[in-house]
């Protein structure tokens, strides 16, 4: 008969086994000791007495279990985890196994195999830090969060870029996602043209304090500090115009859905990524709306409100989304922008008042005065980039001061050999002449006195 070792747990079996043998205890007893049946107990005296301390144990003990991988299956997981899906996390990779190649397998197996292998988990977890929660909101579209990531989201196949995205609070869903190579004016802009088509106008959007969206500096002109408040900047005056509340945080775990959302996608994103081998910026953003819908489907929650708050978005959004500057019109009726210029009609003589032109997120520019739009200039073409040439407020404020010119700098006064004029210039004429004036009445004085004394 094969004897097993005693687990902990059964190490306490043979003394009252042999107790109840002896006659000394009852099964019953022994039972109640155990937590095992009567029925049971009887079935280990048998044991005990046919085989003694060692046949009490358990005997699958040691046998592979009936539900282990099977030897092919675990061999195609370890290939994949160390070929294909080299970098995945565990739930992800469990995912691609169960939806791509058909092996059902628990996130447990793929974690033992990993550990198995010696290879480290891609991301460590920490331990959870106490913080007072932020009871999100309860609709869809009450309360919107921005933010922008820098990483290598391509890895070495293209170059590091900047990655804008939009979620929503109440659901945790992706609304938008925009890459570019920084965090700027333009990116912002197409980011918000992406969620307000799609989704709608939020009621507000939770971001950070970037110089890009508010406001951050300590000038205040006139005209601010007599209206109470500074003139908002590019991106702030188009939420302002379409209605849109903006939230700056004072810490980015104020929002915290987002800030943990670029720890998922530069897991699960950089992944899939990879395992298409895509390389180019054109071809990662044609994949985004693919990964937001599995994204969306995979962690997205119901929200506590059924009904949705977002709004329509006005049919005037491309005029809203632009920068806005203000010019005066030229002699010729004409409005310049930089080196671009606009053609007013000539049925209005506009020259010398004040008009409105807004450059548009595609190029073109827009000439409004009281409300009504003048005339269009067409975009410069597909390159084109948003780019502020000024801030708003700098309409506002005064202009600066020009430098004064440097003065030059004094000459130093000459040695003073050097001031010494020259043999011909008229005062050393004069000079000269008097001293030889001097010197011929003297020789004639001399000459007389010694004339006289010789006579005399």
């Amino acid at each position: 008969m094969e004897t097993f070792t005693l687990s902990r747990k059964e190490l306490h079996r043979p003394g009252l086994l042999q107790a109840a043998v002896g006659g000394r205890i009852t099964n019953r007893q022994v039972a109640v000791a155990l937590g095992l049946t009567v029925r049971h107990v009887r079935r280990l005296k048998r044991r005990f007495e046919a085989g003694g301390a060692t046949a009490l144990g358990h005997r699958s003990r040691g046998q592979p279990s009936p539900r282990r991988l099977a030897p092919a299956v675990r061999a195609e997981v370890i290939r994949l985890m160390t070929t294909r899906y080299a970098g995945f996390n565990d739930t992800h990779l469990t995912e691609k196994l169960r939806e791509g190649h058909g092996v059902a397998i628990s996130r447990e197996s793929v974690r033992r195999l990993r550990c198995g292998l010696g290879r480290p988990a891609t991301r460590v977890r920490r331990p959870a830090r106490g913080r007072r929660r932020r009871i999100p909101e309860a609709a869809r579209g009450a309360l919107v969060q921005i933010d922008g990531s820098p990483f290598a989201w391509l890895e070495a196949r293209g170059p590091a870029l900047m990655l804008l995205g939009a979620v929503d609070d109440a659901t945790t869903e992706i609304l938008a996602l925009h890459f570019r190579p920084a965090e700027d004016v333009h990116g912002y802009t197409t980011l918000f043209r992406q969620l307000f088509t799609r989704h709608g106008l939020p009621v507000a959007v939770y971001g950070d304090r970037l110089n890009l969206l508010v406001r951050n500096d300590r000038h205040w002109s006139l005209a601010e500090q007599l209206a109470g408040a500074q003139h908002p900047t590019h991106l702030g005056l188009m939420l302002q115009d379409l209605g849109i509340g903006y939230i700056a945080a004072r810490s980015p775990q104020g929002k915290g859905r987002i800030e943990r959302l670029w720890g998922t996608l530069q897991d699960r994103l950089v992944s899939e990524l990879r395992l298409r081998r895509i390389a180019t910026v054109a071809a990662a953003e044609a994949y985004l709306p693919t990964f937001i819908a599995d994204f969306n489907r995979r962690f997205g929650k119901p929200p506590a409100a059924p009904a949705a708050v977002w709004r329509r978005p006005p049919r005037a959004l491309p005029l809203i989304l632009s920068c806005r500057y203000q010019r005066v019109v030229a002699r010729d009726n004409t409005v310049r922008l930089g080196p671009r210029w606009v053609q007013l009609p000539p049925r209005r003589a506009l020259a010398g008042r004040r008009v409105e032109v807004r450059e548009l997120l595609d190029g073109t520019l827009v000439v409004l005065h009281a409300g009504a739009v003048l005339a269009r200039h067409p975009t410069p073409g597909p390159e084109f980039v948003l780019h502020p040439r000024h801030s708003p407020s700098t309409a506002h404020r005064p202009p600066r001061p020009l430098p004064a010119a440097p003065r030059p700098p004094r000459r130093p006064p000459p040695p003073a050999a050097g001031r010494r004029p020259p043999a011909s210039h008229p005062w050393r004429l004069t000079i000269d002449q008097d001293i030889q004036r001097h010197l011929t009445a003297k020789g004639r004085t001399l000459s007389r006195s010694r004339n006289g004394g010789h006579s005399h």
